[in-house]
């Protein structure tokens, strides 16, 4: 599909400084701008990349002022990032949609689907199961007994949604994602640790994201709950009875232990950590790597560092921390120095 500029500007409330009637039929990074591409300037650190870039049209913030001449065609818009997002979710949905059931794909006889949906090659939907409107279920997806799929769900190759689970609608479930596995619950015995049954479920509220291959197990008792509007990355472990507030974020290779709360609008950095039982306010930003041993009660908290602290903290303690080879070596001179005071005194 091919669109002007002008068009562009009015789907996305913007202004057009250069030629309005120049068009565009693809995406493009502005480092690798080419002909006929629309692309995008949201971070500082790449703008030197739009004064050569061969993309014919680029996105920038409303306040965005060239250094010098710039070739390209711009769309000034209030937020730069965000307005991508629209025009390439626009382009997403102009796509023809897969639409059918494939005739290798199991539907149990109790099993309910709704209107225009997708059910790919080999996909297992269970007894009582419930398949909203316009789902698409891809190719070897196994979804089990009793589970709910919300309207306008995707759930991509090789998901596994355990038994009794409940997903919301809207919701976008990535490849080898499993859903409802048995929580880390085992009770010790002497010498030997004997399985707790983990007989309650997940529920995933609307518009929630998670990532290829990462794990949410089921509770013990009651439900692990992920809220609307969580974004989960790639590869991340969610323990059992755990509830991630609305609209929180994790980076790849995160975890949570069982029992964690999570306060709403939260943010983790890649690889982050939280001990069990433990409660996150609302609003806390956690860095890439930190460990959570604790709770963490203050909302709009910034966390660093294993165990995690006051972020103005860790970058105090690190500024410290690059000193102390110095810190020593002084140290031993002052021990030395001192060690010859008391025996000029004691002579």
């Amino acid at each position: 599909m091919e669109f002007s500029a002008r068009q562009i500007a009015d789907f996305l409330k913007g202004t057009v400084c250069g030629n309005p009637e120049i068009t565009v039929n693809t995406f493009s990074k502005i480092e690798e701008g080419k002909p006929d591409s629309i692309t995008f300037l949201a971070n500082p650190k790449y703008e030197h990349y739009i004064y050569d870039t061969e993309a014919d049209i680029v996105l920038v913030n409303v306040d965005f002022v060239p250094a010098k001449p710039v070739k390209a065609t711009l769309i000034k818009v209030e937020n730069a990032y965000a307005a991508l997002a629209m025009l390439m979710t626009m382009a997403e949905q102009a796509k023809p949609c897969k639409t059918g059931i494939d005739p290798m794909a199991f539907i149990a006889a109790s099993a309910q689907t709704g209107d225009n949906i997708y059910i790919g090659t080999y996909s297992y939907i269970g007894e009582n199961t419930r398949i909203g409107s316009n789902c698409k279920i891809y190719p070897h997806a196994y979804i089990g007994d009793n589970v709910t799929v919300g309207d306008n769900t995707v759930v991509y190759p090789h998901v596994t949604v355990y038994s009794n689970c409940r997903i919301g609608e809207r919701c976008v479930i990535h490849a080898g994602a499993v859903i409802g596995s048995d929580g880390f619950g085992f009770a010790p015995e002497g010498d030997v640790y004997s399985k707790i049954p983990q007989i309650g479920n997940v529920v995933i509220e609307d518009d929630v994201e998670i990532g290829a291959n990462t794990a949410i197990d089921r509770a013990v008792m009651g439900s692990t709950v992920i809220h609307k509007g969580v974004k989960l990355d790639n590869l991340i472990q969610i323990g059992h009875n755990v509830e991630v507030g609305e609209h929180t974020v994790m980076a790849a290779q995160g975890g949570i232990a069982g029992s964690v709360k999570v306060g709403r609008h939260c943010k983790f950095g890649g690889q982050a950590g939280l001990a069990g039982h433990i409660y996150i306010g609302n609003n806390v930003s956690v860095g890439a790597q930190a460990g959570l041993m604790s709770d963490v009660k203050e909302d709009n908290a910034t966390l660093l560092g294993s165990p995690a602290f006051n972020a103005r903290g860790y970058m105090r303690s690190a500024a410290v921390f690059n000193r102390l080879p110095d810190m020593y070596r002084t140290l031993g001179e002052l021990q030395r120095e001192i060690e010859q005071l008391k025996k000029a005194i004691n002579k």
